[in-house]
């Protein structure tokens, strides 16, 4: 069977900490905007540290699982 957690939990962070799609933070005006769909340098380094932080405790250290069927 194929742990299906990885990919799932993936997308689903993906989407939501996407630089500028719900919120940026740094914004160009404030410390956080909401929906403003644009980024920068910046943004893109923090979201990915946020991403990598988030991901790794869900899937090592709470060790979560999806399996089919």
């Amino acid at each position: 069977m194929a742990d299906w957690a990885p990919i799932l939990v993936g997308v689903l962070l993906f989407v939501l900490l996407s630089p500028g799609l719900l919120f940026q933070i740094p914004g160009h005006n404030h410390t956080v905007e909401f929906g403003g769909c644009k980024t920068n340098g910046s943004a893109i380094f923090l979201h990915t540290c946020i991403f990598f932080v988030v991901y790794s405790i869900l899937i090592l250290a709470l060790d979560i699982h999806i399996y089919p069927g």
